[in-house]
């Protein structure tokens, strides 16, 4: 049964719109306040274990940079808690109920997670140095908690469980199986993934950056290869937990499945589409493989896969945005998995970095491409679940808000977003540049080093 609850299609664009942009500003700064600390955690736990003086002072820096990041994506996801009901309360009336929950304990995660933050800010030299140093684990797990809620949200509205639709009324609501329900597990994982591919790898950008300006120092060394070897392990897994993720569409979401692959009827041994477009039904300007997308479905090359075909015509996502978002996706994470390979071969022949000027161009990008791959990821998943907000159950145009208005709130949260970014990253070039001059680099725990 389809829940219809209310139609308002002058303000649809404008408030998918708004929910796009919100989201893709804070989905970077969520990725950040997953990983940041657990990254910031190696760096601590080297430095007392080892008596690394470096790896400290690295640490201490990027808790300033962590606490700017948390504090920024604290005003955006406080945005996006209200956008939910205001812009979608076709959705949010009906199952409020139903997926409100991981919402809550989410807002404990999070505040678990500002309160050790500021302990962590505040204890250098002040608190002795393990209990200063285990208070970053308190930030680590309330980030994996927390990212679990809000991603099991997401994911309920890809796979939709824990109630019943009676004669339109929503019914017989368990907010757990709501919140663990099919999709949870791999969507998680996957997210969880890219967060520390994200994270690491622009963190290690910018050390790179500092590679091709001529620094070569141990800070710089040291700054560079924690982070890039976290990210560099999650890309593998990444590719994994994707293939995984990808194959569970089959059944659960064959219309997001046959847009990714661009296959506009079901076929055996269908096959991979590299670039190309759907036109009138027919795919033009492709490279096609027989039978890959198949076998990477069902691992048959001459298996039946279901296109687009198979769901009425107005139940279609837009396929050429969802096809060009996936393939952008699996292009980056693709070339992210080579530079990793890179580095790990020659740290298994040498013990050290490369040498090699275009390692570190490569590298000193590698940040901007996982971000890119990130949100394409992201499109992926909410394009392709069009046009249903709540799949198979609540189309987005239907549970869009008929409040006047959203066209100006849509122009405001541009310009919020606008002067967030350039004050973010205004804020941490000041931060970077005092860095690279030595200022706020005292050996934490001891006697300053003589010169």
């Amino acid at each position: 049964m389809v829940l219809v609850v209310a139609t308002s299609q002058a303000n649809l664009f404008a408030a998918r719109y708004q929910m796009a942009t919100s989201l893709g500003f804070h989905i970077m700064l969520a990725a950040a306040g997953v990983a940041f600390p657990f990254i910031t955690l190696l760096a601590h736990r080297r430095g007392l274990r080892h008596k690394d003086r470096d790896a400290l002072r690295l640490a201490k820096r990027w808790s300033k940079v962590m606490a700017v990041l948390f504090a920024v994506g604290a005003v955006s996801g406080t945005i996006i808690s209200f956008e939910m009901g205001m812009l979608w309360p076709g959705m949010m009336g009906p199952f409020g109920d139903v997926i409100g929950l991981p919402f809550a304990l989410e807002g404990v995660a999070f505040f678990v997670e500002a309160i050790f933050i500021a302990i962590y800010l505040y204890g250098w030299n002040r608190l002795p140095a393990r209990t200063h140093y285990r208070t970053l684990y308190p930030i680590v797990v309330s980030g994996f908690v927390g990212s679990f809620f809000i991603v099991s949200a997401n994911a309920w509205m890809n796979s939709p469980a824990g109630f019943t639709l009676t004669a339109g009324e929503v019914t017989n609501i368990d907010p757990w199986a709501a919140m663990l329900n099919s999709a949870t597990g791999v969507q998680y994982v996957h997210m969880l993934l890219a967060a520390y591919m994200l994270t690491g790898f622009t963190i290690a950008g910018v050390y790179a950056v500092g590679r091709l300006k001529g620094r070569t120092d141990r800070l710089h060394r040291l700054g560079f290869i924690i982070p890039f070897v976290v990210a560099s392990i999650a890309a593998p897994l990444q590719v994994v937990v994707g293939d995984v993720a990808s194959r569970r569409l089959i059944e659960a979401q064959p219309a997001k499945f046959a847009a990714m692959e661009l296959l506009p009827e079901t076929i055996a041994g269908a096959p991979m589409t590299l670039g190309g477009l759907l036109v009138d039904g027919e795919v033009r300007g492709a490279i096609e493989i027989p039978g890959l997308a198949s076998f990477l479905a069902t691992r048959d090359f001459g298996a039946v896969v279901p296109g687009l075909d198979a769901v009425p015509a107005d139940e279609r996502p837009p396929a050429n945005i969802v096809h060009w978002s996936f393939q952008l996706m699996v292009a980056l994470g693709t070339g992210l998995l080579a530079l990793s390979a890179w580095f790990a071969f020659i740290w298994w022949r040498k013990r050290d970095v490369p040498q090699g000027v275009w390692f570190w161009r490569f590298a000193s990008l590698a940040g901007i491409g996982a971000i890119t791959a990130l949100e394409a990821g992201w499109v992926t998943t909410e394009v392709g679940r069009q046009p249903w907000i709540v799949q198979g159950v609540v189309r987005t145009a239907d549970a869009v808000t008929a409040a006047e208005g959203i066209v100006v709130t849509a122009a405001a949260i541009t310009g919020l977003y606008l002067v967030l970014g350039v004050a973010t990253l205004a804020v941490l070039r000041r931060m970077s540049r005092r860095f690279a001059a030595g200022e706020d680099v005292a050996t934490p725990y001891g006697p300053e080093v003589a010169p």
